[in-house]
């Protein structure tokens, strides 16, 4: 049987070497979803890249779901394994598993049948609805496949196989960047061909990950007969639900983004601010892959009561966060350009917009990572009311109020910048938490 590499007495060497190849995923994550909008902008218009932007939010609330189940329901995997319990572990994830099909189902289902009234709530307008049709009708077909896709590629790491996640992320990405050029540039499929892609991608990791789960035995999580245990997805949901805040969120906030935008700067101003925030998705994803990396790690140490890798582990995360926050704020000086480029080379105003935009989003970076990591944290240890409370105040409550106030008071530039104001009001509570909890969790 294979040993769980959650087990190991980790240095900043093992460190990273667990948790790079969940960064790695997640860049690769952000780059293939951000595919879809280089190709329909270059290829069908700004226009259609509007659309993608609205009807983004049905992605977030299953983005919310998934995570929610699986980020939730790994934390107590997790400790059940690190206490040696290991069969009610497999249960339970067999459990969350099942649970996650039936409700995506659901999902898709219901929304199949309100869609035309659904599309409009999102914010489209008559110029726009087919465009928005034409994607979400596919993705909410896809709705299953996307769930298995992001619960499994949690539970790669949980199962100490975070580079067979890498590996399936990568092949996904790839297959989208394929599928994209050959439906839309050669079967000129347009955005529909675009939603084909991106669901055809969500399969390969679903699709492996059932296999996987139900036929690999010699490691410590696979799929045996699940028992039903009411409990246990409550505590998931609960201890889960900074994730789906931050999720859900981000459906209502690309609402008023979306609805501020065109307010402010017309349907090509909305382009100009989906390129900004696929920017900020691949700019971020280093964040949230290490956060998403280490969290078991967190759950497996405090299930075992090992304080001090807990220790070791907080000290050194929060060295190595503020150091790539620096990077990536430098960084995003230099990509501005570049990354705007490859969306809107052929339409100078939504050009010049991004990239002002860009400049003004990019502070947000220096304070991003503590945010998701604390949040991170508290799930790790089973504590989703600090995690949800952290969430909501900096996804939604402090972001929504900036959007709403900040451009009124100076125009178009209050868009961009009410995420970094929101991420700076954001760090200060999640300093304060850690403060308080720092006994309770022993990290420090």
């Amino acid at each position: 049987m294979d040993k769980n590499k959650l087990a190991q007495n980790f240095n900043f060497y093992k460190l990273m070497k667990f948790s790079i190849p969940t960064m790695i995923m997640m860049i690769f994550m952000s780059l293939y979803q951000t595919i879809d909008g280089i190709f329909i902008s270059n290829l069908v218009g700004e226009l259609a890249l509007t659309a993608l932007n609205v009807v983004y939010p049905f992605s977030s609330v299953v983005i919310a779901i998934a995570v929610m189940l699986a980020s939730g329901s790994s934390a107590i995997i997790a400790m059940n394994m690190g206490r040696g319990e290991k069969e009610q572990s497999r249960e339970n994830f067999s459990f969350i598993i099942l649970v996650a099909i039936i409700l995506s189902i659901c999902i898709s289902i219901l929304t199949l049948i309100f869609i035309k009234p659904f599309i409009y709530f999102l914010g489209a307008t008559p110029k726009i609805y087919t465009l928005c049709y034409d994607y979400l009708e596919i993705m909410i077909l896809s709705t299953p496949l996307a769930t298995l896709q992001l619960l499994f590629q949690i539970f790669f790491v949980t199962a100490g196989k975070p580079k067979l996640g890498l590996i399936l992320t990568v092949s996904s990405g790839i297959a989208n960047i394929i599928l994209d050029a050959l439906f839309i540039s050669i079967f000129n499929l347009g955005i529909r061909g675009a939603a084909i892609a991106t669901s055809i991608g969500y399969s390969i990791t679903a699709i492996f990950g059932i296999f996987y789960f139900l036929l690999y035995r010699n490691g410590e999580l696979y799929f045996v007969k699940p028992k039903f245990r009411i409990n246990v997805l409550l505590k998931s949901c609960i201890n889960g639900s900074s994730e789906m805040v931050n999720n859900v969120a981000v459906a209502i906030t690309t609402i008023i983004f979306n609805i501020v935008g065109i307010k402010f700067l017309r349907e090509e101003g909305v382009a100009a601010i989906s390129i900004v925030l696929y920017a900020q998705f691949f700019m971020t994803a280093v964040f949230i892959g290490y956060s998403n990396g280490i969290a078991p790690i967190f759950s497996y140490k405090y299930g075992a009561d090992d304080t001090t890798q807990i220790k070791y582990l907080f000290k050194t995360s929060i060295k190595f966060i503020i150091v790539l926050s620096i990077f990536v704020f430098l960084l995003s000086f230099v990509v501005a350009k570049p990354i705007a480029m490859v969306f809107a080379s052929n339409n100078k105003y939504v050009l010049d917009l991004a990239i002002h935009g860009f400049y003004l989003f990019s502070v947000s970076f220096l304070f991003t990572g503590i945010n998701i990591f604390a949040s991170s944290l508290f799930t790790a240890f089973s504590n989703g009311l600090v995690s949800g409370i952290l969430s909501f105040l900096r996804t939604f409550i402090f972001l929504v109020v900036s959007l709403l106030l900040l451009p009124n008071f100076i125009g178009a530039d209050g868009i961009w910048l009410a995420v970094p104001l929101a991420e700076t009001v954001s760090i200060i509570f999640s300093v304060i938490f850690i403060y308080l909890y720092r006994k309770n969790y022993n990290f420090v």
